[in-house]
């Protein structure tokens, strides 16, 4: 089978059809929508399930296993994003990585939806994990292929399919966290497995008539002999694992904390593997090898802004159940309320960002200048959540607004940073690589998570203000050292700006 070009991918999707762009960011747009409705729905309500009294419906599980438990599990959830790139580059491409990929986390929320306890937690969590690997990254790679490289409606079609993911993010937390809290957990968990369905149905539906090639490639595929090779080499390492796992438990080897280092310790391993192997590869291009250099310090900036903003499903979110008045303003808040906010911010503040890129036009800031204001006001953020406790101390109860603004500083940042990042993501992959590249972005997030695993140990009342002190002023500084170096970043991107 001949190799479909870049050129030939884009001619053959519809170019209008959805706000000036492609008419298949439509239908990536919506299956994101739903895919991220389910995810951010089981989320607003998945800590409160761990850590609240059985008597309340919850596991009981204590506060500070509970956030860990959270934090190692978003780290896995992105760090399978690996695995789903490499399986769409060497086996079948985006489009069917996208589909397996729903059909796993739809799975996922049905046998969490069961009152099963924490094994069928650890069961819903190992199925959602493997199916947000295939779906999350392959999706984002199939906005790219819609657009040609020097396409000036790129950034500014990642900023609307970005609104697409936290209109879903948005709905979720409101009505999930609403049923989960108030009636029944289980009942919450349900309605998560049915956005995920409604997410395949759409994609299903419209991939045909929208997409064209998009998604159908298959970047660097296995020859029929690789192909035996990788299944034997799979079917080896389940047995020899399963043997580890059977060997190592009864023997407390393997304890809770021994597995949070070693994701720890993958966390960072896996992804500087991974720009090893893309330099050294002979499939990688001089310019291409040069940009993968120009990606690393943008990798390590969005470790640090992630490392913040995903405290928002654990230390924020317990914050606002622990530390928040919620009856501030004549009426009792939901505590997963707070974490439709950032999605809420985002669906209102993305098409002035996508606006703004587009009227800038080539005096926009490079992205090496975007990502530095993303992690500053990253920091920021955390700034200000500390100060309630420096006026008011830390035994009294916090204005909900408090939480507000802090969320909302972040979200600027988060605009700044993660739509422009998925987007150079496309820009700077090597070809040989190019599902995987998307893929090694989301391990940002991974890693920052399994970072987090370990931070959210030393979260307590007495130390807030420390704790957010700390995490806010090292990302400040690090926005000034990479604003400093960004000339140094671009000589490297070889054109991309």
């Amino acid at each position: 089978m001949a190799k479909i070009t870049k050129e030939q991918i884009v001619e053959s999707v519809p170019q209008k059809g959805f706000f000036g762009h492609p008419k298949g960011l439509f239908t990536l747009f919506f299956t994101e929508f739903w895919e991220r409705f389910s995810y951010y729905g089981m989320r607003a309500i998945l800590l409160f399930y761990m850590y609240y009294e059985v008597t309340k419906g919850g596991l009981g599980i204590s506060e500070t296993t509970a956030l860990s438990i959270m934090s190692i599990y978003g780290a896995l959830v992105y760090m399978s994003g690996i695995i789903g790139g490499w399986l769409a580059d060497r086996l079948f491409g985006t489009s069917k990585a996208v589909f397996y990929g729903g059909v796993l986390i739809m799975l996922g929320h049905i046998v969490l939806a069961m009152p099963g306890g924490a094994t069928a937690l650890f069961i819903s969590m190992g199925l959602i994990v493997l199916g947000t690997g295939l779906l999350k990254p392959n999706v984002s790679s199939i906005v790219g292929d819609m657009y040609s490289q020097d396409d000036i409606r790129r950034d500014s079609g990642f900023s609307i399919f970005y609104m697409g993911i936290n209109m879903g993010g948005f709905l979720a937390p409101l009505i999930v966290g609403t049923i989960g809290l108030k009636y029944n957990f289980h009942l919450g968990f349900s309605i998560a497995a049915i956005g995920m369905f409604f997410g395949l149905v759409m994609f299903v539906l419209t991939k045909k008539s929208s997409l064209g090639l998009a998604g159908t490639q298959i970047a660097n595929p296995l020859s029929p002999t690789e192909r035996k090779r990788f299944m034997l080499i799979t079917l080896a390492a389940i047995v020899i694992l399963g043997i580890l796992i059977f060997i190592s438990i009864p023997r407390g080897w393997l304890t809770f904390d021994s597995f949070i280092a070693l994701v720890g310790i993958l966390g960072f391993v896996i992804p500087f593997s991974y720009f090893f192997v893309m330099y050294r590869s002979d499939k990688t291009t001089s310019d291409e090898k040069s940009r993968i250099i120009a990606y690393i310090p943008l990798f390590l900036a969005s470790v640090m802004f992630w490392a913040i903003a995903e405290q928002g499903s654990t230390i924020l979110a317990l914050y606002a159940d622990k530390r928040t008045n919620l009856d501030a303003f004549g009426f009792h808040i939901s505590p997963a309320w707070f974490q439709s906010l950032n999605p809420l911010f985002i669906i209102v503040l993305a098409p002035v960002f996508a606006w703004l890129w587009i009227r800038m036009g080539k005096r926009q800031p490079t992205i090496p200048q975007k990502f530095s204001f993303g992690i500053l006001f990253a920091g920021l953020s955390f700034i200000v959540i500390l100060l309630p406790a420096y006026f008011g101390g830390a035994n009294t109860l916090v204005n909900p607004l408090w939480l507000v603004l802090s969320i909302f500083i972040a979200v600027l940042g988060e605009l700044c940073l993660s739509p422009v990042g998925l987007s150079a993501t496309t820009k700077l992959a090597p070809a040989a690589f190019y599902a995987q590249t998307m893929s090694l972005w989301f391990l940002s997030n991974a890693a920052a998570q399994a970072l987090n695993a370990q931070l959210v140990k030393f979260y307590s009342v007495e130390t807030e203000m420390m704790y957010f002190g700390i995490i806010g002023g090292v990302a400040i500084v690090l926005s000034l050292i990479l604003f400093a170096i960004s000339p140094i970043i671009l000589k490297y991107m070889k054109g991309i700006h």
